[in-house]
């Protein structure tokens, strides 16, 4: 007898609701491992850079608020952090130990974006005379408070990687580099697909972003004509240099997410036209060599004490915009100083005129040689206090500004300086010294303050 047709074909195979359910089931958990330790996106310039460099710096904790009342174990006070900002009012990086030149830190404030500002509107065609009447300016937090989320990470050739052939990088690897990132997401299906490929690689709190690498090394005349880079002059504050303009690497979404309208720039600083530093800084017969700084606002190195951090911090009224513990990263120090209260009282640092950081044993390091039998010592000019802006309103995490705190409280509490009355002042600017003709020194973690002289200080404004 000839079958039915209808009955050969329930007859068949069938794959109901519950046979769909287990299938695609095991095709996840079979997937989903695959996905997780082999995210099917492209590598990242990190990805590429960490091929053949590493990070330099201390991995810093954001879940860690209590910055400011970390102290040493040391009877005395300290180096209890340092920072470096390789790129003026971006993201710093903090280290263990630095190299001290003549201008501050070793890679700190290489670089500064600014602005061009102009006396004619923007959609206006301007005049041959209004165009030479346009200028660079840079910019910082005070204007552009999410620079602050703007994070700089410094990669080091690494020589262990370096004998292996990497897989996807075309970096040179014997030079250093900046890798730039700031959170971004475009609109539409790329967008969410950069959601995604973020959630993979970094985990689930991990956000779009862009990325940028910058050399570390100032390029050479080669390269700034291959790159079509150009030497402009920039405003740090009253002081107009000439440097490298790089703008031609920034994307065009920095400017979107910072929310700078005009023309924005990107600036190297050129380590043969360095600023010289006068008005407290020591002179050339004292300090034997003329004092210099580049895109730092005034002087090399800027040093805070958490003692006056903690101090000021708790006299400031607190609302829910503000930490209960005043974070000292708002203050963008180099060198952030720490011990007990019997040798650390508040505002201490403000007596100094010169001091030595010290090793309490004899030392010997591949960086940075010392004598056999010789203490290693690192010495400064104290040369003023740190007359502060509102750019401390500005939460270092978020990027928030606060609309009033601590600039208020600074300029109630902090007027302390007959050289800038009615302004806050938290802090000391820094001068280098150097012994003998080796203009260069080493700083690290843990070296012991030791204040060689005392006395007076009035600030002398630019």
């Amino acid at each position: 007898m000839d079958q039915n047709p209808d009955t050969a074909l329930r007859s068949g195979p069938v794959i109901d609701a519950t046979g769909l359910f287990l299938l695609i089931s095991t095709i996840t958990v079979f997937l989903l491992p695959l996905f997780i330790y082999f995210p099917p996106i492209p590598p990242s310039q990190r990805d590429a850079l960490l091929e053949t460099h590493s990070p330099i710096g201390v991995k810093h904790n954001k879940s860690k608020k209590k910055t400011t009342t970390t102290t040493t174990s040391s009877s005395k006070t300290a180096i209890n952090q340092l920072w470096i900002y390789p790129i003026k009012s971006c993201k710093g990086i903090q280290l263990t130990s630095s190299k001290v030149l003549p201008y501050g830190l070793e890679f700190d404030r290489l670089y500064t974006f600014a602005q061009l500002k102009s006396p004619f509107p923007l959609s206006t065609n301007p005049s041959e005379k209004n165009q030479q009447k346009e200028s660079w300016e840079f910019i910082t937090q005070r204007q552009f408070p999410l620079l602050a989320t703007v994070t700089v990470e410094l990669f080091s050739p690494d020589p262990v990687k370096a004998r292996g052939k990497p897989l996807y990088s075309d970096a040179n690897i014997k030079d250093s580099f900046l890798l730039i990132s700031f959170p971004w997401q475009e609109s539409g299906l790329g967008g969410v697909l950069s959601w995604v490929a973020a959630k993979l690689a970094r985990g689930r709190k991990a956000v779009p972003e862009k990325q940028l690498v910058l050399p570390v090394n100032f390029p050479s005349q080669g390269e700034i004509e291959a790159r079509g880079y150009e030497r402009e002059e920039v405003r740090i504050w009253k002081d107009v240099v000439s440097a490298l303009n790089m703008e031609k690497d920034l994307p065009r979404e920095l400017a979107l997410y910072l929310g700078v309208s005009n023309r924005l720039g990107l600036f190297r600083v050129d380590p043969g036209r360095l600023r010289e530093v006068h008005r407290c800084a020591p002179g050339k017969e004292e300090a034997g060599y003329q004092p210099v700084t580049g895109f730092q606002d005034a002087y090399p190195l800027h040093l805070v004490n958490l003692a006056s951090v903690r101090d000021f911090g708790a006299k400031i009224t607190k609302d829910n915009k503000l930490e209960q513990e005043l974070d000292a990263r708002r203050f963008r120090a180099n060198i952030i100083v720490d011990g007990p209260e019997e040798s650390n009282s508040p505002y201490d640092e403000e007596t100094w005129k010169r001091v030595a950081f010290e090793t309490e044993e004899t030392w010997k390091r591949v960086a940075f040689e010392t004598e056999e039998g010789k203490k290693a010592t690192a010495s400064f000019h104290v040369s003023c206090r740190t007359v502060r802006c509102k750019m401390p309103n500005v939460n270092q995490d978020s990027g928030f500004r606060h609309p009033v705190e601590p600039d208020r409280s600074l300029r109630k509490l902090r007027d302390v300086d007959e050289g800038a009355r009615l302004k806050g002042c938290l802090g000391m600017q820094l001068t280098p010294l150097f012994d003998g003709g080796k203009l260069e020194s080493w700083v690290e973690v843990g070296m012991k303050v030791g204040v060689e002289e005392r006395g007076e200080h009035r600030y002398i404004n630019q």
